[in-house]
């Protein structure tokens, strides 16, 4: 990653008012972090950041239009299911192009490495794998939407 590319990502973090972004490639990783003066209380996230199991779900980032506040959930919606998070900022697409048929639909067995969905990030596609064999319960994101960082994208029942 040279210095134009990460100027271009703190552009990005200005303009969609972003804490903290990372990005994972197989040459490496960055994670760019603002400092604020108030002092936050953050939950540590898993060893592998896009998949969450368990029966306590993580609560979802604070969006623009609730004001900031967390919007919580039932805690039994997502008991033994397997959470596939984005594991970056981006564009979720659920196909390889317009038109085509869904990499995974609500209801289909999916293999562990089996590609679910791609986010698209500075023009880059991010295909996301499933970490787990099982079957795709729900789907969280519609084709198309901008995505954030930790934000859920499927959910998995493991097999």
């Amino acid at each position: 990653m040279d210095l134009d590319e990460i100027k271009l990502i703190l552009d990005l973090m200005r303009e969609h008012d972003l804490a903290e972004f990372e990005l994972e490639r197989e040459s490496g990783k960055v994670r760019l972090r603002k400092h604020s003066n108030n002092p936050q209380f953050v939950a540590a996230a898993p060893a592998v950041p896009h998949i969450a199991y368990g029966s306590a779900p993580a609560a979802p980032a604070p969006s623009a239009a609730s004001g900031g506040e967390p919007v919580l959930t039932s805690a039994s919606e997502d008991v033994d299911l397997a959470i596939i998070k984005a594991p970056i900022v981006g564009t979720f697409y659920r196909s390889s192009e317009p038109g085509a048929k869904p990499f995974a639909d609500v209801g289909e067995q999916v293999r562990k490495g089996q590609v679910l969905c791609i986010i698209e990030a500075m023009k880059l596609m991010n295909e996301i794998n499933a970490e787990c064999d099982g079957e795709v319960v729900k789907c969280y994101v519609e084709n198309g939407q901008a995505v954030q960082y930790g934000e859920r994208l499927f959910a998995v029942k493991p097999a």
